[in-house]
């Protein structure tokens, strides 16, 4: 099992950077996929960013495409989610999930993931 765990969130202007971590704990890494959703008040979690612990593989939403960048530091287990350019329509509640791979169909879909954060909040204003 991974336990997951975000930090990072907070209050940026728009254009401006931040960067999220999740630390995940447990023996399962290397072996799931670990994700980026967000959710914005009265919206549907989405799927932001995802990465094969395993083979380092990235996925990405057409929306952050070119500004986000997932990574990860397999000796900490931790995974990072690099923001740039950030617009006000990313303002919202940011969750790191984690999936065991052979359970993972598509990686930016929520329903595939197990283990949940509490969530950092991200706020973009103008």
């Amino acid at each position: 099992q991974v336990q997951v765990v975000e930090s990072g969130g907070g209050s940026v202007q728009a254009g401006g950077s931040l960067r999220l971590s999740c630390a995940a704990s447990g023996d399962a890494y290397g072996s799931v996929f670990m994700g980026w959703f967000r959710q914005a008040p009265g919206q549907e979690r989405e799927g932001v960013a995802a990465i094969d612990t395993g083979s380092g593989t990235t996925y990405y939403a057409d929306s952050v495409k070119g500004r986000f960048t997932i990574s990860q530091d397999r000796a900490k287990k931790t995974v990072y989610v690099q923001m740039n350019s950030l617009k006000l329509e990313d303002t919202a509640m940011y969750y790191c999930a984690a999936g065991l791979r052979r359970m993972v169909w598509d990686p930016l879909r929520r329903h595939d993931y197990t283990a949940w954060g509490q969530g950092t909040q991200v706020t973009v204003s103008s």
